[in-house]
């Protein structure tokens, strides 16, 4: 998936994508807080980043389903880095070594960490 988000004459407007015609999925709301405070602080997220998990209405870290098959995807597409929750740390035994390898797993515990760590803020 892409996200292109910008400011035009006073109105911000995020696109997203669904660039691999595999269907859009519904957990947005961190990469759209990652997208918003990457426009307003004018700093852009890491390259070749991933971004994995999901934030509650009340902040709550959501852990990411099928963390091998997501993990896959990020393969395929390129990813270096993959941004997970804390939460998911338990699932990583689930998931091949080899895959997990292939990545700098970065953990987040908080929607700000995520934030932070995807702009590359220490």
């Amino acid at each position: 998936m892409f996200s292109d988000c910008r400011l035009i004459d006073s109105f911000l407007m995020i696109d997203y994508q669904d660039l691999q015609g595999i269907g859009m999925t519904e957990k947005l709301a961190l990469l759209t807080l990652i997208a918003l405070c990457s426009i307003a602080l004018g700093k852009p997220t890491l390259s070749s980043l991933a971004v994995l998990g999901e934030i509650s209405i009340a902040g709550t870290m959501l852990k990411v389903d099928e963390l091998a098959n997501a993990l896959q995807v990020c393969l395929d597409s390129g990813a270096k880095k993959v941004l997970l929750p804390i939460t998911s740390a338990a699932d990583l035994g689930l998931v091949p070594a080899d895959l997990i390898g292939s990545f700098n797993l970065v953990f987040y515990q908080s929607a700000e960490d995520a934030v932070y760590k995807a702009l590359g803020v220490e």
